[in-house]
């Protein structure tokens, strides 16, 4: 498709489904709540169309004029919704970043910081979880994982996302249990352990093969319910 062709009209098929983890009925809305659901609506389509391709041809090997082309708008297009294939990718980690802080700041105060952690990471989990998608489907955030596991230029990009926000969960933690993160290192120290079993949870989870966010979040619990074991005593078993 030509670069200098009119602007299309944003308007996504409606028969596509809704990859956004932030989806939700929007119904039929006037005025500028039904543009935005109409360019939610072609987000989620080229979300959709790069997922399908990437699982067909590989990350590297889809173009975003493949992209484009699937969905019937221009590259232009695309690029207002996505600096590139990576921004396009390092947008689930974005949205789970932004609904996992959320839901982190919504716990009940009364919630210890770890409790807190595990209860909002289930929460952000099956809210990125699309309604009405198949049981023995992972949902898209999850196939991702998987995707940037597998691509070196992904995975190094996506620890540089989380390198540069770790301290956004530290304010929240801080601001949680009302200490100040300059002078006290416990929610800085608890960002950082938060962020290792995240990482070993999403590994459990791609090696379990198709298990889907349930099994996710108890892979997530089970190295949690660890970390007394770890930090306090011997490992030796009882004899």
């Amino acid at each position: 498709m030509n670069l200098s062709e009119p602007a299309v009209t944003e308007d996504a098929p409606e028969s596509l489904p809704d990859v956004s983890p932030r989806s939700g009925g929007a119904g039929n809305q006037p005025g500028p709540a039904r543009r935005e659901r109409k360019k939610r609506q072609l987000r989620n389509a080229l979300i959709h169309a790069a997922l399908e391709l990437f699982g067909a041809k590989g990350y590297e090997h889809t173009t975003v004029r493949e992209i484009t082309d699937t969905v019937d708008v221009s590259e232009r297009t695309f690029f207002r919704y996505f600096a590139s294939k990576e921004d396009l990718v390092l947008s689930f980690l974005k949205d789970r970043m932004d609904i996992f802080l959320g839901a982190l700041a919504a716990r009940p105060p009364a919630e210890e910081p770890l409790t807190a952690l595990r209860n909002a990471f289930r929460d952000s989990l099956r809210e990125m979880t699309p309604d009405g998608l198949p049981c023995d489907d992972p949902p898209p955030y999850l196939s991702v994982i998987r995707m940037i596991e597998a691509s070196p230029a992904l995975l190094a990009a996506s620890l540089r996302y989380i390198h540069d926000h770790d301290d956004e969960l530290t304010g929240v933690l801080a601001q949680r249990e009302e200490v100040d993160p300059a002078t006290d290192r416990r929610p800085r120290l608890l960002a950082a352990v938060f962020g290792a079993i995240t990482f070993l949870a999403d590994r459990e989870w791609r090696d379990q093969g198709s298990a889907g966010p349930e099994a996710m979040a108890a892979a997530f619990d089970a190295y949690a319910g660890q970390l007394t074991a770890t930090f306090a005593g011997h490992w030796k078993q009882d004899q």
